[in-house]
């Protein structure tokens, strides 16, 4: 008797653990919706700022060799708020996973040239992508010189791939699990700038900071140009306000969350920038900031001592390990999203069976990343900005433009401030920092954008989808 009770308990054991797994199984076919605003937020910011503020206003600094450099920050600030109303209106129509890659698909048309765009979007997130995560491993391993001076160029190089295959498998978990985690890494960010900024305050020397050299306001064409690369480096320090979107399946109330989540996080970085920015010029003389690896552990140690310059040095360590844990994670939707409506590669269109996360995609995107990381600073944040703005920056304005036109079955939840204002803003404004990062950049923007161009064919004749057939309207 008791041996047939024993089995009836093992078999009923069996059936229930074998349901769980079934309903685990069905669970993880589509994302939870589980981020709220605070989620939203602190994601995106730990994405802005991040190693950048640390690594790029040395950059900015030389595009015009002074502080009127910093006439970048106007030009960058309002690029980046006027399309963070484009993203916002978007992302709040259109919440799924992919953000802008789903932005063009819906509005250039699903079935033609959104089809194309969408496969372009993805392509250039293959190049862009881990570029930019590569920008912050690259940063960190700057940082890393404070505590390992004896760390050669390979050796950064090796522990920058390094650093983003750690990041690869600290992402193997669900999303509930990665939140908590980013809004810990969320306050060491905001306990970083915090210390910084205050620092800045209580040290800073307005005749330091605003000591311009000769000839500062030539207004000529190469000051235009200048101006132009400059607003490119600050509008890389905004990259991330439409990190939200990639995770748009994954957020609750999008339609309030998206938006809100969107503008507060690039009024939020300005302020935290800006400040950051002449914190440093107002205690380290510009001449030699700019010549600066480490800007922010000189600024803190001039003030503070040694000491002061490994804390800051390791705290801008964990600020930077968010900034790309964030972007990673991102990234990694957004070929899944692509994948699972057929337009990308089909074997990336996955989750994990008990985690419900995009693996193969995370892996595609890790790898790349790791391979970025061998190459230099400036030459990745210009290429990645490159391969950014003709297929996203512009294509999503343009995008807005035709979903308001033509897509009245789209509900739209928020609408932007004083439209078409903000949208003609960012389609200037970026079109005018494309054309300032030289011909060697301009080209590879173009010819990543041709190459993918030319790969959507071959794939589509293979298959015979649009132009090729199976795209009616």
């Amino acid at each position: 008797m008791s041996n047939k009770i024993f089995c009836a308990q093992r078999s009923e054991r069996t059936a229930r653990r074998d349901t769980l797994h079934r309903d685990i199984a069905d669970n993880v076919t589509e994302l939870q919706r589980r981020l709220g605003l605070l989620n939203a937020v602190t994601i995106n910011m730990s994405n802005m700022v991040g190693i950048g503020p640390f690594i790029a206003i040395a950059l900015i600094l030389k595009t015009l060799a002074g502080p009127q450099a910093y006439l970048a920050w106007i030009v960058g600030t309002v690029i980046a708020l006027a399309d963070g109303m484009v993203v916002a209106e978007l992302g709040a129509a259109r919440p799924a996973a992919g953000g802008s890659y789903v932005f063009l698909r819906e509005g250039f048309g699903p079935r033609t040239w959104g089809r194309m765009l969408a496969f372009l979007f993805v392509w250039q997130i293959l190049f862009a992508g881990p570029l930019e995560i590569a920008s912050g491993t690259i940063g960190l391993t700057q940082y890393l010189r404070v505590f390992l001076p004896g760390l050669t160029d390979f050796g950064g190089k090796a522990a920058a791939a390094g650093i983003c295959l750690l990041l690869v498998f600290a992402l193997y978990r669900r999303i509930d699990d990665i939140a908590r985690l980013m809004f810990w890494l969320w306050c060491v960010m905001l306990l970083t700038t915090g210390w910084v900024i205050v620092s800045g305050i209580l040290h800073f020397d307005p005749a330091r900071a605003f000591d311009f050299p000769p000839g500062a306001f030539r207004f000529d064409l190469q000051f235009v140009q200048g101006l132009g690369e400059g607003s490119a480096e600050v509008l890389y320090l905004f990259l991330g306000y439409y990190q939200v979107c990639y995770l748009g399946g994954e957020v609750r109330n999008p339609g309030r969350t998206i938006p809100r989540a969107v503008i507060y996080s690039v009024l939020a970085v300005a302020a935290i920038d800006i400040a950051i920015s002449l914190s440093f010029i107002g205690v380290v003389p510009w001449r030699e900031a700019m010549e600066s690896q480490f800007l922010g552990a000189a600024f803190i140690e001039r003030i503070y001592g040694p000491w002061a310059a490994k804390l800051l040095a390791g705290l801008i360590v964990i600020t930077a390990f968010a900034s790309i844990f964030a972007l990673l994670l991102g990234y990694s939707r957004v070929p899944y999203a692509a994948a699972r409506d057929g337009v990308f590669f089909r074997q990336l269109g996955v989750l994990h069976p008990t985690k419900g996360f995009p693996h193969r995609s995370l892996l595609l995107i890790g790898t790349g990343a790791a391979i970025a990381g061998f190459f230099s600073l400036d030459s990745v944040i210009k290429a990645l900005m490159a391969a950014r703005i003709l297929i996203q920056f512009l294509g999503h304005t343009v995008a807005l433009f035709l979903i308001r036109a033509r897509r009245a079955d789209i509900r739209r939840p928020y609408g932007m401030w004083a439209y078409p204002l903000p949208a003609v803003v960012s389609l200037v404004g970026y079109s005018y920092v494309f054309l300032s990062l030289g011909v060697s950049f301009i080209l590879f923007g173009v010819g990543t954008l041709l190459l993918g161009a030319l790969v959507y064919l071959v794939i589509a004749r293979r298959q015979r989808e649009w132009p090729f057939g199976g795209g009616a309207s």
